[in-house]
């Protein structure tokens, strides 16, 4: 029962991840040249819950802002959750999700052409070094002694 809410939720918080990103923005801050490139919110197809509601620039970014907010604490909630798995289930869950980002990734991969695969390997290396310029920072900050505040 466990194991499938908190898959539930992984699921339920994905789409979300799309609406928080910046516009023009792919993963990891990056550039997208694709649907949401030219400032409208929509999704693949351009009919999006909000892309018939003619927003302004700001009402775009109020909403963007909402939208991070609920992602962040969907996370928060699904992390909490997670803690109370057994750390095999944990690992099994954190593997099966890497499993699936990786086979979607070569998915993508695949339908581009030469060129926009080797494109895209530069993105997905830049992605790398970022995630392990984070995890290094986070591993520093983690040694750091605690400052009273």
């Amino acid at each position: 029962m466990r194991k499938t809410l908190i898959a539930l939720m992984f699921a339920a918080a994905l789409p979300t991840v799309a609406m928080a990103m910046p516009e023009g923005a792919g993963p990891m801050g990056g550039p997208l040249d694709g649907p949401r490139h030219g400032g409208q919110m929509h999704d693949m197809h351009g009919k999006g819950p909000y892309s018939q509601l003619d927003l302004s620039r700001e009402q775009r970014e109020q909403i963007r802002k909402i939208m991070g907010e609920q992602m962040h604490d969907r996370k928060q909630l699904v992390e909490k959750y997670l803690e109370k798995l057994s750390p095999a289930d944990q690992k099994a869950m954190k593997d099966e999700i890497a499993t699936k980002h990786q086979k979607a990734q070569a998915d993508v991969r695949a339908v581009l052409k030469p060129d926009q695969q080797k494109k895209f390997d530069e993105i997905q290396k830049k992605q790398a070094e970022r995630r392990a310029e984070w995890a290094e920072f986070k591993a520093w900050k983690a040694q750091q002694p605690q400052k009273a505040q």
